[in-house]
């Protein structure tokens, strides 16, 4: 007959328990350095630290200074724009003002040699040809200074008729010359840098009757 303490050594064991036939506890199964749930649910996370007042204070000043110098700097650039518009203004006041000193500068000579001559002109016998050898200067002068400015005189003795140049006063028979030709140019006319300023009156010729 088997005794109990026969049959406890007969009975299979389960590889968990021990030698002594105990079941483990579950303390037993952690390994060594591991948490347990418990100590997880225990530990609280780490509280963000809050900015102290002096801190607050400090960081609105900063900002505040550099609102302030950007102000600053916005205010600077607004007067320099403000002063560039109106010297621009004046200079350009100034050119359309002043676009003709050149023009009045090399103009008064020829005036003052037409106060000469009709000086001279008054005076008691006055020399006639010395007064037509200065009114030929005084017009070589005047169209020196006209051609130094773009101004280029119309004068189509000639030539044939142009109606965007020339102006046709009358029409005149002729057969010594083809129809539409200027015979007589009544008043020269006169352009600006190739544009027309005022055009030449002139006479044309027609077909001999």
């Amino acid at each position: 007959m088997v005794t109990d303490q026969e049959a406890e050594a007969l009975r299979p064991r389960n590889p968990s328990e021990g030698a002594s036939g105990e079941e483990p506890s579950p303390q037993a199964s952690v390994a060594p350095g591991a948490a347990t749930t418990e100590q997880f649910a225990g530990e609280a996370p780490p509280a963000e630290e809050t900015p102290s007042r002096d801190a607050l204070l400090g960081l609105l000043t900063e900002a505040r200074g550099k609102a302030d110098a950007n102000w600053e700097q916005y205010l600077r650039v607004r007067a320099e724009l403000d002063n560039l518009r109106k010297r621009h203004e004046r200079d350009l006041e100034n050119a359309h003002k002043y676009a003709l000193d050149g023009f009045v500068r090399d103009l008064l000579p020829v005036r003052d040699s037409l106060e000469k001559g009709d000086s001279a002109a008054q005076e008691e016998g006055a020399n006639i040809e010395r007064l037509r050898e200065g009114t030929t200067l005084t017009l070589r002068l005047l169209g020196d200074v006209m051609s130094k400015f773009g101004v280029e005189p119309v004068d189509p003795q000639g030539q044939p008729f142009n109606p965007e140049l020339h102006q046709a006063m009358s029409m005149q028979p002729r057969n010594d010359m083809p129809p539409n030709t200027v015979v007589v140019v009544v008043q020269k006319g006169y352009r600006l840098h190739g544009r027309l300023v005022r055009p030449a009156l002139v006479i044309v010729s027609a077909a001999g009757g």
